[in-house]
């Protein structure tokens, strides 16, 4: 070690590199061309058949998924709002003395997760992939809310409403194929349910 370069600073130039690293590693998002691609490069395949089909189904929906996508990043804070007002209607011991959504703080901390859950529900309706969803949003994300003593079953609840809102609107819009706009939520509410809430 040189004389002139301190402990310190190659042990803060390490954990910088390292943090870089671990950074690097989960920037990569997929979709679902990137997703088929992969699986048959893994198995030294060429494209076949069914590869073909699910290419051009996903291309046909691209433009019904850039609308609901375009929809919600317009309405985000709308949708959220909403999907928070028609929860706590529903369960109201929530924003109640002693509930999880009762100080400011809490209810703060319900809207930014579901601005959170809404935002990465709309990455993977464009990618038509929900593995953004297994990677960014619920790996640890049960546990997390076990140890703080949030219940699933609210946010589950949330996650179905602003689904619900997203498909009326786009229903509205002209968007003709909903179903493909329920996929992500669907996929978040069926991970978190399997927890008993």
């Amino acid at each position: 070690m040189s004389p002139e370069v301190q402990p310190c600073e190659i042990i803060n130039k390490a954990k910088l590199k390292n943090v870089f690293i671990a950074v690097g590693r989960n920037l990569i998002m997929r979709d679902a061309v990137t997703s088929l691609i992969r699986k048959y490069d893994v198995t030294g395949r060429y494209l076949d058949r069914d590869a073909i089909d699910n290419l051009k189904q996903y291309f046909a929906s691209g433009t019904a998924r850039l609308a609901a996508a375009a929809l919600i990043n317009a309405n985000s804070a709308a949708l959220v709002r909403g999907a928070a007002i028609r929860l706590f209607e529903e369960v109201p011991e929530l924003i109640r003395a002693g509930g999880n959504a009762y100080t400011t703080r809490r209810y703060s901390a319900c809207l930014r997760d579901m601005d959170y859950y809404l935002r990465y529900a709309s990455y993977a309706l464009v990618a038509a992939d929900t593995n953004v969803l297994d990677e960014r949003v619920l790996q640890g994300l049960r546990e997390t809310y076990n140890s703080l003593g949030v219940p699933i079953g609210p946010t589950v609840r949330g996650i179905q409403i602003m689904s619900e809102m997203i498909q009326t609107m786009a229903t509205e819009a002209g968007i003709t194929d909903t179903s493909l706009i329920a996929q992500p939520f669907d996929h978040l509410t069926r991970e978190l349910s399997e927890v008993s809430i």
